[in-house]
């Protein structure tokens, strides 16, 4: 009897270490199997935040201020260009100008000195040109005229758009547009006083031209009123 007991607990025994070892295995593949799963769900979870956008959201927060500045240099760069071309303009203008004014000069000069020699001939042929080269100054007057009205709306457009650029923050667009009004203002100043010059020369050479016509037009008054002199006298010592 007491045989059989400890059989039936020893076979017990056995049973119980097998349903544990099968429940033990079952527990870790169970574990296992849970933990890839996890992981996987982690791995994709970071993937998911790595997703997100971030950058647009800074960019939504910067925007009001960002794209403004953006925009305004855009305005800047536009009247850059704008007041280059007009400045280009209106010094290429008042180049030829000053040119024109010389060639008038020249020949101005050159009549004054013909006056001299008593040339009609002569005189009239350079007299001809100068009126041809007067036509020339004026067209060239009203182009330079056309170019500094475009060149002072860019210039006006310019100053604008560096007050706006120093409004909305975007310092070195105010700046660099500041100090390409000044250099142009610089450049146009100095091609104008060119011209201004050649001007003032014209109208020397204009009053001595002037000033030598009445000259020549005096002498042979007094050479006819001498003359006229000289021949009452003889007649009146002819009547002695």
């Amino acid at each position: 009897m007491a045989a059989l007991r400890r059989g039936l607990m020893w076979r017990l025994s056995a049973c119980l270490r097998q349903g544990y070892s099968s429940w033990a295995e079952g527990r870790r593949h169970c574990i296992s199997g849970l933990r890839r799963p996890w992981s996987r769900v982690a791995l994709g979870f970071g993937a998911a935040l790595c997703a997100v956008p971030i950058a647009q959201k800074s960019e939504l927060e910067l925007s009001n201020d960002a794209l403004i500045r953006r925009a305004v240099s855009l305005v800047t760069d536009s009247t850059y260009t704008y007041l280059s071309q007009a400045t280009y303009a209106l010094i290429d203008a008042l180049t030829e100008y000053t040119k024109a004014l010389y060639v008038l000069i020249s020949l101005h000069q050159r009549y004054t000195a013909l006056l001299e020699k008593r040339n009609p001939k002569e005189e009239d042929a350079v007299w001809q040109v100068i009126i041809g080269a007067r036509a020339e100054v004026n067209k060239k007057r009203q182009d330079y005229l056309k170019f500094e009205s475009s060149w002072a709306s860019a210039l006006k457009l310019s100053e604008l758009a560096a007050e706006a650029a120093y409004h909305a923050g975007a310092d070195q667009a105010s700046m660099t547009t500041r100090h390409h009004i000044q250099l142009v203002q610089t450049q146009v100043q100095e091609t104008r006083q060119l011209a201004q010059n050649a001007e003032s020369k014209l109208a020397e050479a204009q009053l001595e031209e002037i000033r030598k016509t009445k000259q020549d037009e005096i002498v042979p008054k007094e050479s006819n009123t001498a003359s006229t002199v000289r021949e009452e006298n003889e007649a009146y010592m002819r009547e002695d």
